[in-house]
Formats: structure tokens, sequence, C-alpha cells
């Protein structure tokens, strides 16, 4: 166990970015591999944290003047496994830019890659408590997990060392030494050496965790935080925070500052002003901020109500601060932390960001994505202590995908899928979204953004056709249209599925990258000068590091590199370069035929690339040192190290020097790069009881005096021999090999530079064209070269593609004729041809009372449009219509809208069928609750809001196993078997689908019969179809107890719509078919209805009536046509009878044989109830006490013996008797 032991610790950094616009903290944790877990690809962030990784979890503070990033170790193992975390100010300049890590592609969204530190991935919004195990309640990690479960079990060597490291311990917390051990107790001082000084963190062996920070650029503070994680509560339970003024010779314990009982869980740099330190405690002890403004010499402690997962510092306001909350609520803060004020709730993780200096107005607008759904969200813009709704803009036309948004440099990129096939869009200078185009039949299945350095992205596309490989495009300053740079890109996926892409950007010379590229199964690198225009293999170190030749001949053999990059400044990497060094590469590889994992060396080049040397025969981790003038290397190992290899001359030679008595396992190396102080600190330890060790190395010693003017040589870039690269003849300055001087920090590189004339390689194909073997460019087959050009509309000529675009930052010339440049037109006249329209968002459909907008492509015509809905325009000698024509649809429907173009030479036309449509919000299945067997019954859907031809409804039939599907609401069903029958109808629209059933009673015939009600019902009818069945259930238990018919032959159905009204179904009983119970039956429907005795409580004060809809006696309607003649008779006998008992009524004193039947009744003057104007105070009958069905059926016989006058008038007096009863 040596640099990269086994053992898992915590990373807290602050490394410095190139051209980084904003500042971003993210918490995640780092667990260091194993020897066999050595290397990981480049990573490409799914439009979120732009890092670039191996497999290790870091969490690292990224920091230049206005991005600082937090990352931490995350481990995965035993209980007594150790996490280190260091924070340090780090120049991983642009090759950070290639690529990053990238969380699981669930959503195969767009990606855009680790330059800059806007952002926080997925993984870093659940912080853990504790910084490390997979059992931590939220990871807050940047990264999936990498590395397994650690195993600090101490080997021989280590037990050799521990009474070594006991002793120390015991005796004295710091010891030094000078120089080579070998040179004895004086060396003289002109001799190259190091000095070295030790110091242990006394009482904090038990704690398995640490951040480790430098303060900032020549600053002498370093802090460090130890924590005690027990993996079994998941959280963190003890902690210590150490402070040293001088680089690390000396620490002191800080726990009585910040509270002795405060438990601290992260550490924060403002990257502004490097002097002010933010501490967070750990929330399952309080909530709580720490804040420092003498680079933690004094802390004053604020309570916070929310738990902080993420901070993104301004990149130029230094209090100025965007925090990110467990509950998905973003936060900002004016006074650095002092107080907190919601910005927005329902934010993505790490879709935020702060405003880009001279793109935003405002310096504190945020940038916010916000989730509306499960997969949808909006793109809102804001200031950040006023985006209250009136305050916020929605700068994308219509909805996102989640976790696409991304602001970074002059571009925002986004990302909509419909139908299953994802669009990208980008905004540029913050204009208005444009779709990003690539090649025709490209057919992209997948894009992540790589780089959008120089004003230009890079894009890795997974075509239609590739299933592990991507494609590299380049596009053009706007970010709009894309051309092919390298196919087959290689890529993999890491544990959590994030695209893993070897494609690599070298430090100091323009236009030079290195990429793995898949060809015939093999994986080889490649490299290209012209920023991708043409790409060549590696060409092969003659021998090895013994001097043995490597008998390797291009193209069958070549060199092979390992490109993968970290976030974690405390490793190098396979592969660096530094801008202060251009030309000089150094890489981890092998020379074969292929890319291999086994039998790793290191090569490096100081030519860029031209020519190669072997310069170890094992895995080293390397560093530039003094500004990139020296390289420090330190031997990849699983056990102890002791020893470590500096070179002033380029890797030519290499001496070895000795940083500690006792081998030590290195958990990781800690610089400040581009200052003057030359310090290197190594964290590890002596043993696994021993504390952690801090080793301070100042390798000033190694040089004798500042580089001047003849200490420096110049060296000529080229390409195999040709000395324009980019456009241009490039001389670089560089120290001369062996000079043991310091470099001075701000000398010149590039000693002088020549442009050069263009060729065809300073130029990369157009859109729509494509690079032929011989590098010229010729239209693709699908493109037309010679379409309309849109710059004919604001004046008499355009500027014409010759099919070649200039490669951005080349410097080359065109001499005399410009081959290449676009050549200027005249505009001249033709006939409308290829008239397209369409949607502004290419889109079929509308939402009614939205605006529409129709784009067209026309030169100098006449349009004339029309919208299909009555609406017609016309433009006279138009010539662009690039910001549409818009118009507004009031209704729903199909509309078919047609423009037609004409001008003296010729015309032409083009149609849209274009769907307006609106949300359903309810849908209520009007239908009969009773249906005659054999004749059709008309069902309808109504839907609300109404829509016209724009709605599928679906009709389900009983056990049906296909629906009738039509495109209107109604429908004529006829239903062949009798009995219960459910319909259920469901209306389509777009995604939206909703439906209603219905039961329906099918019966060879039935009666029926139209209700009302008293007015008091409608006062309270909310005409919903619960109250109406309510409704028809009471009146239904009314009807069943006056006339005992059974409730299974009554249904009752109220209609919509006031008046209330409903209908009484009356069913066949199959038990009986003796016509007089079936007369009976129905006169009594007929008589209670009109004598109003069927009535209900709706409320307590309220009381409803239920009559007949003609309020007098009338025949029951019949369904059966062969009863209709009896019906008939029904009717007439029925008022034949209502007039002879009035006639009675009137005149019974003057009929004497009536009179006398009177007396014999002994009963008093007869009253007949009046069925017109009931009202409350009328006189009521007891359902109860209403003659039952047998009593009727006998007095009817007994009447008939008298005659049906009689009849008539014995009822109208048992009624009357009845009601006397009340």
């Amino acid at each position: 166990m040596g640099l990269w032991s086994n053992w898992s610790f915590s990373l807290f950094a602050f490394v410095s970015l190139f051209s980084i616009h904003s500042n971003f903290v993210a918490q995640a944790e780092t667990t260091y591999p194993r020897a066999n877990d050595r290397f990981n690809r480049v990573e490409v962030t799914q439009l979120e944290a732009r890092q670039i990784r191996r497999s290790v979890r870091v969490k690292v503070s990224f920091g230049d003047q206005n991005c600082t990033k937090v990352y931490e170790t995350e481990t995965a193992g035993a209980k007594n496994g150790r996490q280190v975390g260091f924070d340090a100010q780090s120049g991983l300049g642009n090759g950070a830019s290639t690529g990053s890590e990238t969380a699981p592609n669930y959503h195969r969204g767009l990606k855009i890659p680790g330059k800059k530190c806007g952002n926080v991935s997925e993984h870093d919004q659940t912080r853990p408590r504790g910084d490390s195990s997979p059992t931590n309640k939220a990871k807050r990690s940047v990264g999936p997990p990498y590395g397994a479960a650690v195993d600090r079990s101490a080997n021989g060597d280590a037990r050799s060392t521990e009474s070594f490291a006991e002793a120390v311990s015991n005796h004295r917390a710091e010891y030094r030494r000078t120089g080579e051990e070998t040179r004895g107790p004086n060396p003289r001082q002109s001799e190259p050496h190091l000095d070295t000084s030790t110091f242990a963190l006394s009482g904090d062996s038990a704690h398995n965790q640490a951040m480790v920070h430098w303060s900032g650029h020549n600053s002498s503070v370093i802090l460090i935080l130890t924590k005690l994680y027990d993996f079994n509560l998941g959280a963190v339970t003890e902690s210590s925070l150490w402070r040293s003024n001088d680089y690390g010779s000396t620490y002191v314990k800080l726990n009585d500052k910040v509270g002795s009982r405060t438990v601290l869980s992260y550490l924060y740099v403002c990257p502004t002003n490097k002097q002010k330190i933010m501490m967070l405690s750990d929330p399952e002890v309080e909530s709580a901020v720490l804040i420092s403004s003498d680079e933690g010499a004094s802390f004053e402690k604020y309570p916070i109500n929310f738990n902080i997962l993420s901070l993104l510092f301004h990149p130029s306001q230094e209090n100025w601060i965007l925090a990110y909350s467990h509950d998905s609520k973003l936060y900002s803060s004016m006074d650095f932390g002092r107080k907190w004020q919601l910005v927005h709730d329902n934010v993505m993780p790490g879709r935020f960001y702060w405003a880009v200096m001279g793109l935003d107005k405002e310096s504190d607008v945020v940038h916010i994505e916000t989730r509306i759904a499960k997969s949808s969200a909006q793109y809102v813009k804001c200031r950040a202590q006023r985006c209250s709704e009136g305050n916020r803009q929605y700068l994308f036309p219509g909805h996102v995908d989640t976790n696409s948004l991304v602001v970074q440099d002059e571009y925002v990129f986004t990302q909509v899928t419909k139908s299953g096939r994802a669009s990208y869009f980008v905004s540029y200078m913050r204009e208005p979204f444009k779709r990003m185009k690539l090649p025709k039949y490209c057919l992209p299945k997948d894009m992540h953004i790589i780089s959008t350095d120089e004003k230009q992205v890079f894009a890795a596309v997974q075509e239609w056709n590739q299933n592990n490989t991507y494609s590299l495009y380049i596009s053009d300053s706007p970010g709009v249209y894309f051309t092919l740079s390298l196919e087959n890109l290689r890529t993999s996926r890491g544990p959590a599925g994030n695209l893993l892409v070897d494609f690599y950007k070298v430090e100091g010379i323009n236009g030079m990258y290195l990429a793995n590229k898949l060809v015939d199964n093999q994986i080889k690198t490649f490299m290209t000068y012209n920023k991708g225009q043409t790409w060549a293999l590696l060409p092969p170190p003659a021998t090895d590091v013994a001097g043995n030749n490597h008998h390797c001949i291009l193209p069958f053999c070549s060199l092979h590199l390992h490109l993968e990059m970290l976030e974690n400044p405390y490793t190098s990497g396979p592969i660096t370069s530094k801008t202060s060094v251009p030309g000089v590469i150094v890489g981890t590889g092998n020379v074969g035929t292929e890319l291999s994992s086994t039998n790793l060396g290191m090569f490096i080049t100081s030519d860029a690339g031209n020519s190669w040397r072997q310069i170890f025969d094992e895995e080293h981790n390397i560093w530039f040192l003094d500004n990139g003038g020296a390289l420090l290397a330190v031997l990849h190992a699983a056990s102890p190290i002791r020893h470590l290899w500096i070179s002033l001359d380029e890797g030519k030679k290499w001496d070895r020097h000795s940083f500690s008595l006792a081998p030590l396992y290195v958990d990781g190396v800690l610089m400040e790069p581009e200052s003057d102080n030359h310090i290197i600190t190594f964290f590890g330890h002596f043993s696994h009881q021993s504390e952690w060790q801090l080793i301070k190395i100042d390798y000033k010693g190694l040089f004798s005096r500042r580089c001047m003017d003849g200490d420096y040589q110049t060296w000529h870039l080229q390409n195999k021999g040709e000395l324009c690269v980019m456009g241009e003849k490039q001389i670089f300055m560089k120290r001369r090999p062996g000079n043991r001087c310091m470099l001075v920090q701000d000398y010149s590189r590039i000693y002088s530079s020549e442009p050069c004339l263009c060729t065809t390689y300073d130029f990369e194909c157009d859109y729509g064209w494509e690079r032929q073997a011989d590098g010229k460019c010729s239209p693709a087959f699908w493109f037309n070269p010679n379409g309309a050009a849109k710059s004919c509309s604001t004046s008499q000529s355009f500027l014409n593609s010759t099919g070649y675009r200039k490669v951005l930052s080349n410097n080359c010339k065109e001499a005399g004729r410009n081959v290449y440049s676009p050549k200027r037109q005249p505009c001249r006249p033709r006939p409308p041809q290829g008239l397209r329209l369409s949607t502004s968002q290419g889109e079929l459909s509308a939402t009614v009372g939205t605006n529409v907008t129709f784009l067209g492509d026309s030169l100098r015509t006449s349009i004339h449009l029309d919208f299909g809905d009555g609406i017609k325009i016309t433009y006279s000698n138009l010539s662009r219509t690039d910001d549409g024509i818009m118009h507004i649809y009031r209704a729903t429907g199909i509309y078919r809208v047609t423009a037609w173009a004409e001008n003296s030479l010729g015309s032409d036309s083009s149609t849209l069928f274009l769907h307006i449509t609106s949300p359903v919000e309810h849908v209520y299945l009007s239908a009969p609750i009773v249906a005659i067997r054999g004749k059709e019954a008309n069902l309808t859907a109504v839907v609300w809001p109404s829509h016209t031809r724009t709605l599928t409804f679906f009709w389900w039939f009983d056990n049906s196993s296909e629906p009738i599907i039509t495109l209107e609401g109604s429908i004529s069903y006829t239903f062949h078997k009798e009995g219960k029958n459910k319909v259920t109808v469901q209306v389509a629209s777009g995604s939206t689908v909703m439906q209603d059933s219905k039961i329906i009673t099918v019966k060879e015939f039935f009666r029926s019969l139209l209700l009302s009600f008293s007015p008091a019902l409608d006062e309270h009818n909310p005409d919903i179809p619960e109250w109406r069945e309510d409704i028809g259930h009471v009146v239904r238990t009314a009807l069943s107890q006056v006339s005992g018919v059974r409730g299974d032959q009554l249904l009752v159905s109220l209609y919509p719509g006031l008046p209330t009204t409903a209908e009484l179904f009356i069913l066949p009983d199959e038990n009986t078919s003796n016509e007089l119970e079936k007369l009976v039956e129905r006169y009594i429907f007929v008589t209670a209805l009109n004598q109003g005795l069927i009535q209900f409580e709706l409320k307590a004060d309220t009381r409803v009536i239920v009559y007949m809809t003609q309020q007098t006696l009338a025949p029951l309607v019949d369904s059966n046509a062969i009863h209709s003649g009896s019906a008939m008779l029904m009717l007439l006998s029925v008022v034949f009878v209502g007039l002879a008992a009035f006639f009675i009524y009137k005149f019974k004193r003057k009929i004497p044989w009536i009179h006398v039947q009177t007396e014999d009744s002994h009963e008093k003057e007869p009253e007949v109830i009046s069925t017109v104007g009931q009202n409350e105070s009328m006189s009521k009958v007891k359902l109860s006490e209403f003659p039952s069905p047998k009593e009727l059926m006998a007095n009817d016989l007994e009447a008939r013996s008298r005659g049906t006058n009689t009849n008539t008038y014995y009822f109208v007096n048992k009624c009357k008797r009845n009601s006397k009863m009340f």
C-alpha cells in the first residue's frame, strides 16, 4: 500500500480551473482505488457538474478567482478505514473541460462537460452523515460510488515501521531533516536537496476521515478537519479542526474556538476572497454555519433552518451565495451566510447558476431549472432576492426535460424529448433558443457536450447505427450547425451509468487533441494538430527504459495512451500537460497494436507529440513543479514508500530523493501551483494505529538561483516537419535542460508567431458538406448548396458558402483569391420553389388561445396565408419570415392552413393541417338507463371543455375485446341481450385519457313517465352525476313504498341541467302476466304523483314533491307497440272517469241515489284533492297507510260489479279517509 493505498480518504480541495465563469461548491467523497483499479476515462456530464475523474470518489474544492468546489472521499469499507481530504489551489487547466462526471443516463439527455464549476451533480445533492459509507443516510458525492471496501490490514513493511512511528509520536509531534540521508549530517547547500518536516495530529488517531484546505495563493495557512465516522450509526460522532500558519510545519487545534461540542461536517472557501471560510455543523446535532473572515483564526456561529447540500458562490461578489437544501429548495444569501432568503422551491439538483458576467444584465440574476412533473421542467430566470412569480422570466418556449439545463460560458443548453426522440436546443449570447442541427441522417440517439472552449461546442453524438461508440462533432460559434470530426470514439459506462469518453485536450498547444478510437475492434490513440480536421496515430518511442528496441513500425504498431483525467488534484492521473510548459505531455500507456491495461509504462514528449520517450516501466503519478520547470514522480505502489523522483530536464534524467525516514502510506499530495513558495505536503500514515502524518517538503533547495535570459532556448512547434500549425509558425521558449534555475512565473513562453497561407485543412467542412479522401469538401447527397440564401433579405447580395468554414482560432491568411471564404453573390429573382410551412416549434398541434407562429421559406414573393378559421392575410413583396407570422385560434378543431407564394416568375404552395386542442377536464357519458332489446340506443360522451374533431372516442360494450373507435362523441348501438349491460367510453386527447361508464338495463319492453319536482329542488341542484344518482335513488324508494312495486322494477333517471326533471322507467314483472294487475299498477303511479303523495326531505326545512310533468292524469308511455291500442283505451277511460267523478261531486245532492249511497256509507261529504297547486300545508298521506295493491285489487273487483263510477268514487273516498288519519 503506497501512494494510492487502500486507505479510503476524504478530500476537500481548492483547485483553479481555466477561465471559470461561476463559483461552485459541491460535496463529494473520494475513495482511492486499489492497484488494479487504476483507470477511468474522461466522463462527460449529463448537463451538469463538469469534472473529470478516475476510479475515485472525490469531493474537491475547485477554485480560481471565481470558482470553488468541494469534494470529499467516500469509503465503502471497514470501520477503521481512514479517509483524508485535501484542499488546495491546483491548475487542471482546460483539460478539465474535455470531460467530466455524468450521472446515470436515465433520460439519455444532453450532457454538458466539465470545465466550469457552475453546478452540482445529482449525486451531490444527498449529503451523508459522515462523508463515506454506502450506509450513509444521504450521499453528498459528486459522482457514482467508486472503489470498494477498504482493508487497512498492515503488511510486513508496515509492521516493521510501527515501532518507529510510535517512538516519534511519543517523543515529539514534529521532527525535521534536510537532504538525502546518505549525504551525512551537513550536506553542502549548493547540492540539490529537499527540506522536510513531519507533524502528527496527536489525539485524532481514531478519526477515519480528514479534509485539508490550503487557504489560497501564497498563503501560509492550512486548515485540516478530521472526523470520526461511525459506520454503524451512519453519522459523524467527533470532529477536530487544526490550523497551520507556517505552511504546515506546525498545527494548532481549534476545537475550543468553534465549540467543544460542535460536530463539523464540511468546509467551504470563498473563491474571490480566500480569507473567508464557511463551515457546516452536522445537522444531526445542530443546523448552523460557522463563518470566518480571517482564514480560520476565529469563527462566528449562525443557526439555519435547513440542511445545506451544496453551495454556489458568485463569480465576483464575495458575499453572495446560493444554497441548495435537502428538500429541493434554493436559498440565497447576500452577507456570506448570515441571513438566507428562499429563491425557489422544486429546484432540480445542480441546475442553478449565477449570472455570467458580460452576458446577463444584472449580476444577481440566477438561472434555475424547476421541476413541474416527473420528467418535465421549466427554465426560470429571476433575481436572487426577487424571484416571486411576477418577477420570473420563462425564456424557453415550453417545458424541457428534467436535468437538462446548463448555463456555461456564452451558451445555454437544454433538451426536449417528444415521441421518444430528443431535440437539443442552444441559446448563444442569451439570444432566443435555436435547435442544434446535425447532418440530416445522423439521427442521434444520444448527445453529450464535451467542451465549450473558444466559442465553439464539441459534442459526442451516438448515431442511429452506433452502440458502444460515439462520434465527435464540432459546431460553429453559435453552437447550431455541427460537422463530423472523428467517428467511433471509445466510450464506456461508469458504475452508475455515467458516460466515459476517451478525449483529451493538450494544454499549451492550440488545436491539439488526443482521442482513443475503435478501429477493427482495437482501441488506438490518435492525435490532431488542427482541431480535428486530420487525425494520426502516435509515433512510438524507439526504445524502452533499458534501451531495448521496441521494433514498432507505423501504422501497424504505435503508442497508445490512457486518456483519463481526474477531478482529484492530489493524483496526477494517467495523462497530464500544462499551459506553462507547452509541448510537454506525460502519459501512461503501452506500445503495441492496441491500448492495453497491463504492462503499463510512463511516456513523455517534449516536442508536442512528434517524438516520445519511455521514462518508467511502471505506473507513476507525475506533477509539474516550479511553474512547469521540474517534474515530480511518485511510484503508484501498493506498499509504503519513502522516495520520490525529480527531473529538471523534461524527464531525460531523474534524481531520487528521500522525503521520510520511515516508509509512508501516501494518501495524497498537496501543492499550491503557480506560487513562489515551492512547498509540497504529503499526507499519509506510518501504520494503521498511528496518527495522521503531514510531511512538508520544501524543494527550493533543488535550485541555485532564478533563471535569466541566457537560461532559455527556443524550439519550433511542428507537425511531422510541417512548421505551420493552426495557420501560423510558432517558436516557443523553454529552460535549457539541466539548468538549476527557478523559472520566473510570468515569463513569455511564445518567442515569435508568424501567420501562414491558408490550406484546405485550416478549414472545416461547412454544414451539409463532407470531407473527401483528397481533403476537399463536397456537398452531402442530401444537401443542396444552391438553396435559398437567408441573407438575401437584407441586401441585394449574399454570402454563399464554398463548403468551407474556417477553424476557430486558426490564424492563417488567404492570399490573392479567397478560395475557401464565402463568396458574395447577387440575389437573383427566381420563382418560389420548395415553399415550406411549419410552426415555430415544428409541432402539428397547439393549445387553443395560444400564439401559433408560422414560418415560411420564400424569396421576394407575395404570400397569401389562409389560417383555416376564416381569416386570410396577404403579404406583398415578402423577402423573409424569420420571425414568423403569428395567429391565435379561439376554438378547438383541425384547421387546414394554406400558404400560397407567387412572384413574377411563378408560384408555389404549401399546406399544413394544424390541430388546435385544449385539455380535457371532464367526461360524462349521457345514456338511457333503460333500452329496448333489438332497438338502437343513442349514447353521447359530453366533454368539458367542448372540442371539435380533435378527440378520439373508444366505446367498450360489456365484455367486448375490441372497442368501437369514433372521432365523434355520439354513437348508436343495438343491444341484443336482456339484462344489465355496462358501457364505457374513453376519450383520448394527446397523452391524456379520461373515461366514464354507465349501466344500461335492456328489456323487451318497458313503460316510462316524465317527472318534475317542486322548485325548491332547483336551488340545491349542483348538476353533477353523483347528486342526480342519489336523488333518483330517493325517488325510486318512495315510489316503491307507495306502489308496492319491487325496487328492481323501477328506475329513475334525472336529466342534467335546470329545471330538474327526471324519467320514471317501470320494468315488466316477469312473474306477472295479469293485465288487471298491470292496470292497477299504472293507476297507482298516476294517482300518487298527481296527488303529490311522493315526497322526500332534502334538508331539515326543505321538502320536495314529485309530480308528473303534465300535472294531470295521463297515460303511462308504453314502449311496446303491441299495447298501443290498450293504452289509448286506458287514456279515454281515465278521462271519462275523471269527468264523471267531477260531475258527481258537483251535482251529488241533486241525484238521489248517489246521496243515498253516501248515507249508506256513513261518510261525510267527500273532498276531492286537487292535483294542481299543491303546497306545503296540504294534508299528507303516510306511505305506510296508502292502500296496498291487494286491497286496491279487491276494491277494484267489487267496484267493477257496481260499475265504473262506483270504482272511482270508492278510490277517492279511500284516499280521503287515509288523509284524515294524519
